[in-house]
């Protein structure tokens, strides 16, 4: 009976599922990305993951480990050079599995699994451009220097408006003058004409007494 056994035998035996995760493992290190089912994807991530932590230890004790697992020279040289350089300062987590669409025969459940550092396009949008930061402060003093000039600049603005009457009044003043002139004039003008009609009048009376 089927009691207490947890993880998944993949409807293989013992040795049969030992083969096949090794061979999977082998091309996943190979290729970087291979397309299975998601059942044998997981089985293969818990089955990988620790081959990839014990690469990081470059020594012959653990290039032998690795090899009594993948039993592939090629891989485990790819392994040791190439993967554990790319993912030295990554604490785990070394693959990901993107499901795809349904198998047609079986409609099983189908996925991509790869390694994370070798997925070009999804890191370059995991590391967009640095923003320029901006501190409150910073733009605190900005506005009070803005506010600075912008008063003495109304403090100017308003000089040159106070000032602005003072001319024209000097430059009134000779008008009122020279308006003020004919008046005076005018006025003078019937008192001449008064004096000498008076004095008419009186050459005109010694005649008459003539």
């Amino acid at each position: 009976m089927r009691h207490g056994k947890k993880f998944n035998h993949l409807s293989r035996t013992a040795s049969h599922r030992k083969a096949m995760l090794s061979n999977m493992a082998s091309s996943l290190i190979e290729h970087k990305r291979i397309t299975t089912t998601v059942a044998k994807a997981k089985a293969l991530r818990k089955y990988v993951e620790p081959l990839i932590t014990k690469a990081k230890d470059d020594t012959t004790h653990s290039r032998r480990v690795v090899f009594s697992y993948l039993q592939d020279k090629e891989s485990v040289t790819t392994l040791f050079n190439e993967v554990a350089e790319k993912v030295a300062s990554r604490p785990g987590g070394y693959t990901r599995i993107i499901k795809t669409n349904n198998r047609l025969g079986d409609n099983a459940d189908m996925c991509i699994i790869e390694l994370v550092d070798y997925n070009e396009l999804l890191l370059a949008e995991a590391a967009p451009a640095p923003k320029a930061k901006r501190s409150r402060r910073g733009g605190k003093k900005k506005t009070t220097a803005k506010a600075e000039v912008t008063a003495t600049d109304a403090v100017v603005v308003e000089d040159e408006v106070a000032e602005a009457p003072v001319a024209d009044v000097v430059e009134e003043t000779p008008a009122a003058e020279v308006e003020e002139t004919p008046t005076a004039e005018t006025e003078d003008a019937p008192e001449a004409s008064a004096d000498e009609a008076t004095e008419e009048s009186s050459d005109e009376e010694k005649k008459d007494a003539e």
